[in-house]
């Protein structure tokens, strides 16, 4: 078929507004893989802080924010004017290959800002799955170790090592192994499930003496807050047993902040909330307001384990990333961002626990700041109901509301709206919420 002739085809089947959207679902599932899973099924066109558009001029309030990537909303402006700037001036060389400053003037801000009075170095990639992936390269190069700990119901990454660290089997593992070895998992705390600091910390014991010795450990990773896993907290004890564990056997402590950073927990970042500092820290999502960024900071020493060379990516730490990222700790310094976390937190609190006196099925509401979760489970049987969680998400999109799911059980609603969703969208979108909750 010559391109005129596709040309005249494309012009005489074009389908109306009403029907983009199912023109565009029937493409997608001809020439998409079904691995990559799609929650809606309507299509965005545009997008605006807190707001977005589909092809058929449908409007929708976005509380699920590119999953924690969009905390300073879509299409800032003081971001858009960054990287417009940006593209005038270069749009890639890799870094590895010809350097440029902001790259080195962003790793001395995130030194700056990552908590911990301590000497810092930072090096950036693409994706937190690729954070990860090199924060256990260096935690293997520091300490000439082997092993990792992760946590069950933490999520990593879609990459081998990220799967092998992720506590969840469905949908990231399923067919894929077998993973990296090396990697063991404790439980994590969840009082609603009955999993205690005890039982964790109890388990670590234990799988020194079943599974592999502590002189073999490279490093134990966790959430400060899971993301995937069900928005749970990580208790301080916690977070203290597993310091002085890791002080006494020489054991690097890696913070996985890829989903709570950048103002999404009330601090700039989830350490903030705790009196125990990491030696590594990931960061991803929201550093860069959905342009391709990830970092990797910790202590001097630490980050200087790998050889020149063995560290880096093509793309790691793209020009026009960087300076979205500058522009995002900008945003967040001048809109005053952690402060306003905190109250659309505690305003979402407060409507989610009076929900709760007439919907049976919501058992718990936890947060820290911004970072929310509504807990369901079956007023019967006492089980998790994923089957609620379901009816809410669908009966809040059926009025405009974008929400999404997590949860080991599939069984708990998260909130990640922009943190600068203005104040009637952000009471619009609870009102709606309401009701999803009432009819659900």
């Amino acid at each position: 078929m010559t391109a005129h002739a596709m040309t005249n085809n494309a012009t005489t089947t074009a389908p109306s507004d009403q029907s983009r959207n199912a023109d565009l679902q029937a493409r997608r599932l001809a020439a998409t893989p079904r691995g990559v899973g799609v929650m809606a099924g309507f299509y965005i066109d545009r997008a605006q802080n807190a707001e977005v558009w589909d092809v058929e001029g449908n409007r929708y309030i976005d509380f699920a924010g590119g999953i924690a990537v969009l905390n300073t909303g879509h299409r800032h402006p003081a971001l858009v004017a960054a990287i417009e700037e940006q593209l005038k001036r270069f749009t890639h060389t890799c870094y590895q290959v010809l350097p440029y400053e902001s790259y080195v003037s962003l790793a001395e801000r995130i030194n700056a800002l990552v908590p911990g009075d301590f000497a810092k170095k930072t090096a950036f990639f693409s994706s937190g799955a690729e954070a990860v992936e090199n924060a256990v390269k260096i935690a293997r190069s520091s300490t000439v170790r082997p092993g990792i700990i992760a946590f069950s119901g933490g999520f990593h990454g879609r990459t081998m090592m990220g799967c092998a660290l992720t506590g969840k089997v469905v949908p990231y593992k399923v067919g894929f192994g077998p993973f990296p070895a090396e990697v063991y998992h404790l439980p994590f705390p969840m009082e609603v499930h009955g999993v205690t600091v005890e039982d964790s910390l109890h388990a670590l014991q234990t799988l020194f003496k079943a599974a592999i010795e502590p002189s073999r450990v490279a490093a134990i990773i966790i959430e400060p807050v899971q993301g995937e896993g069900g928005f749970y907290i990580a208790p301080p004890a916690l977070l203290r047993g597993l310091r002085e564990v890791c002080d006494e056997h020489g054991i690097l402590l890696i913070f996985d902040e890829v989903q709570t950073g950048f103002g999404r927990t009330g601090k700039l970042f989830a350490t903030e909330h705790y009196d125990v500092l990491p030696d590594i820290v990931t960061l991803a999502k929201s550093m860069a307001g959905g342009m391709t960024l990830s970092a990797v900071c910790g202590k001097a020493e630490v980050m200087d384990a790998p050889a020149p060379g063995g560290l880096g990516g093509t793309y790691a730490g793209n020009p026009l990333a960087i300076a979205a990222a500058h522009a995002v700790i900008d945003v967040m310094e001048q809109e005053k961002l952690v402060e306003r976390s905190n109250l659309l937190g505690e305003k979402l609190m407060a409507r989610l626990k009076a929900a709760q006196t007439i919907v049976p099925a919501l058992k718990e509401v936890r947060g820290l700041g911004s970072m929310v979760a509504a807990e369901f489970f079956d007023p019967a049987t006492g089980a998790p109901s994923a089957d609620a969680v379901k009816r809410v998400q669908q009966a809040a999109l059926e009025e405009g509301l974008i929400l999404l799911t997590c949860g080991v059980y599939a069984n708990v609603i998260r909130f990640l709206y922009p943190l600068t969703t203005e104040d009637a969208v952000f009471d619009e979108a609870l009102d709606i919420l309401d009701r999803a909750l009432a009819k659900a």
